[in-house]
């Protein structure tokens, strides 16, 4: 099992930043680096959508909603996967989840992801 913890979500201006950090919980941080990872969204009464995904030699994938504006990274020693927001727009106010697999990499489809975490909100006032 591999539990993720979301943090670093809250409430911005329209063209503002934030920046949200997902870490595994207890153990499972030595296996971080043996997992593909990715950001997915989710706003009321929609569902939920892949933002940005990271695979485990660095290799990014971004949805076209957020080309330019966000940015995935990993940081295997410390366990953690970032997603850097800037330039933020009221359309991207939403749930946002972290996800891991072994094996569902660069995906976009919540199916292959193995492990989430409980979400935390993102919220762009304009």
């Amino acid at each position: 099992q591999v539990p993720l913890v979301e943090s670093g979500g809250g409430s911005v201006q329209a063209g503002g930043s934030l920046t949200l950090s997902c870490a595994p919980a207890g153990d499972a941080s030595r296996e971080f680096s043996g997992y593909c990872m990715a950001w997915f969204r989710q706003a009321p009464g929609k569902e939920r959508d892949g933002v940005a995904a990271i695979n485990t030699d660095g290799t990014s994938r971004y949805d076209d909603s957020v080309k330019g504006r966000f940015t995935i990274s990993k940081d295997d020693a410390k366990s953690i996967l970032y997603l850097q927001m800037n330039s933020l727009d009221p359309e991207d106010t939403a749930m946002y989840y972290c996800a891991a697999s072994r094996t569902w990499c660069l995906s976009f489809s919540t199916a292959g992801y193995n492990y989430w975490g409980q979400g935390t909100q993102v919220t762009v006032s304009s």
